[in-house]
């Protein structure tokens, strides 16, 4: 059984919620937090999706200590997901937290496991990552690198981390006219992509809470373990999504295992391996999006039979 507890996040998806629900249960946790968004009243059949879906995560055959965490009303992405995750950290001091539409190998559970008991203490890393999308460019020496990327399709986190996202938003604008971002970005292109974004997400035009996690462990210097090989894949892609409705060739992704795990040698960032992720997915442009197709329809098999 996983002593490590996790929280599992659902909303109006089932069908992908017994995907990801069929993982969980292999891991057997011996907490599980379930976190669920009401159904808005404007759309039809939603409520009785979301009834579906807290059913299927409710329906535990182990010994576990089930633990709900339920608005009645819609709050939306960004305060649901938050707001429940702070909710987890009031009760317990470390989580793995994985969403509906992400299904994580048994890997997955064993390398946050570990790791969460090895950088317990140490407060540069703020977050373990199960997602790879360099696929093929992986260092077989390390099982892991340290980036300042956090991708967070399955994911880890302390209680002592998470309590930096409160008041975050309030202080981004502070932030910026100090020009907080020169420390992270490495070219006026990268500034200016991540200098908009955070400017949307803190006027309220994109309702998400990742962005704000992202720009809370930039604004502590915090680090994110990333595995050098993926063990996470994203099944959520489609009309019904509320973020990723368009197809991309990180949807789907294979999913790889560890025997045992290799540590770095050093706590330090790959700023190399990070200018890759925003060649690949950030500031670059349509150049970028080219680059990552090719790369995609390479490694992944369901990409290439797609194109």
């Amino acid at each position: 059984m996983l002593d490590t507890p996790v929280a599992f996040i659902v909303f109006n998806r089932p069908a992908q919620t017994r995907q990801s629900f069929a993982a969980i249960r292999k891991a057997r946790p011996k907490t599980l937090f379930i976190i669920s968004d009401g159904p808005r009243r404007e759309r039809k059949g939603e409520a009785e999706l979301v009834a579906q879906s807290r059913q299927i995560a409710e329906s535990v055959d182990w010994p576990c200590d089930i633990r709900r965490i339920y608005s009645d009303t819609n709050l939306g992405c960004a305060q649901r997901v938050s707001s429940g995750i702070t909710a987890v950290f009031q009760q317990v001091e470390q989580a793995i937290i994985l969403e509906d539409d992400c299904v994580p190998n048994q890997t997955f559970f064993r390398f946050c496991n570990e790791l969460l008991v090895r950088y317990r203490d140490d407060t540069r890393v703020m977050a373990i990552s199960g997602d790879n999308f360099q696929t093929g460019t992986h260092d077989p020496a390390d099982s892991y690198y340290f980036s300042k990327y956090l991708h967070c399709w399955g994911w880890a986190t302390w209680r002592r981390a998470w309590q930096h996202y409160a008041g975050t938003l309030e202080a981004w604008p502070d932030f910026r006219d100090r020009d907080g971002l020169q420390t992270f970005c490495h070219s006026l292109s990268e500034r200016d992509y991540w200098m908009r974004t955070f400017n949307r997400v803190h006027a309220g035009e994109i309702d998400t809470w990742d962005f704000t996690w992202l720009l809370a462990c930039w604004m502590n210097h915090g680090l994110t373990v990333l595995p050098t090989k993926n063990l996470v894949s994203n099944i959520g892609f489609g009309e019904d999504a509320t973020h990723t409705s368009h197809s991309s060739p990180f949807e789907n992704l294979p999913t790889y295992e560890f025997q045992t795990l290799e540590h770095p040698k050093y706590v330090c960032r790959s700023v190399e391996k990070d200018l890759a992720t925003d060649r690949m997915m950030f500031s670059r442009g349509k150049l970028r999006f080219r680059h990552v197709v090719q790369l995609a329809r390479q490694y992944n098999p369901l990409v290439r039979r797609a194109a």
